[in-house]
């Protein structure tokens, strides 16, 4: 499918832009879950920017796109896109995990406008999601469930028992997403619990499944795209990608699943992440000039 110039270029920029608001959320000397949200980070844009039917100004819309963030600690990223989106201030992810603060360690459908469901007790998103989306076809309501999860959490029982029934109840309006970016809290998936081929899994479940680089932002969006045509099975994204994408000292570092950011890090980090947004825009500038000379 061909997609507007501007279009791919300004859903890059809109990664970029949440790498740095889930630096900003992290802040200094605070624990923050910089690796899996910013290797997710052109997924979420891609459905928060591009595909998802949503309202911040009314986040209980029932027509709505459900967003299930099931490795929820990497709930930092998901605030960065709904304060990007306006569902309430960017400057309030600066007081992320602090005490009162409506934007906790995990997300919490209690406190925060525009989550779903609780999610972080690794293994229950896929779950919970094929629930909406079964609830989603009762209603009769043409909207779909997205469910992002990590090829660590893979390992848990529940996502395949969740997968088993996806399919006997021929959930086509589920779509799974896995971040397979290779690394999990203590190391190497492939070493702390190897999970083996997991497109093979999906396939023997009887998934349609999509194989893309994470990162690719045209691949994304053939990705979701593809499924929206998929009948009768649930449909699983299987996304490669960097751990820590974007952030050159946290990129494929163990350390920064959950690590702290020191001052002279956490300037670096932003700064890498502007620089790198600048350049997207421009390359956007220079396409869009391109295009009006032809």
């Amino acid at each position: 499918m061909e997609y507007d110039d501007k279009l791919i270029e300004g859903l890059k920029c809109q990664a970029q832009r949440l790498r740095r608001d889930v630096v900003i959320s992290m802040g200094i000397g605070v624990a923050g879950h910089i690796g899996g949200s910013n290797s997710s980070a052109d997924i979420v844009a891609a459905l928060y920017f591009y595909k998802m039917k949503h309202k911040p100004e009314n986040p209980g819309w029932r027509e709505r796109d459900r967003f299930l963030l099931s490795k929820g600690h990497v709930g930092i990223l998901q605030y960065a896109a709904l304060a990007e989106c306006g569902y309430f201030p960017v400057g309030d992810l600066k007081h992320t995990k602090e005490i009162g603060s409506y934007l906790q360690g995990h997300p919490d459908v209690l406190k925060t406008p525009g989550i779903e469901a609780g999610t972080g007790s690794l293994g229950q998103g896929l779950s919970i999601g094929l629930g909406m989306a079964l609830g989603q076809r009762l209603d009769k309501i043409n909207s779909k469930t997205y469910v992002l999860v990590g090829d660590g959490e893979i390992a848990e029982g529940q996502i395949w028992e969740a997968a088993m029934a996806a399919r006997a109840f021929r959930a086509d309006n589920l779509v799974a997403i896995v971040d397979r970016n290779g690394l999990q809290a203590n190391g190497r998936t492939k070493d702390r619990f190897d999970t083996g081929d997991i497109i093979a899994k999906f396939l023997s479940f009887g998934w349609h499944v999509i194989e893309i680089d994470g990162h690719d932002m045209k691949q994304i969006l053939d990705a979701l795209n593809q499924a929206d045509h998929v009948k009768g099975v649930p449909t699983v994204i299987v996304a490669n990608t960097v751990k820590g994408k974007g952030v050159s000292f946290a990129e494929n570092v163990v350390g920064y699943h959950n690590g702290m950011l020191t001052e002279e890090t956490y300037r670096q980090a932003l700064e890498e992440l502007t620089v790198q947004d600048k350049a997207a825009a421009q390359d956007g500038a220079g396409e869009e000039r391109q295009e009006a000379h032809r």
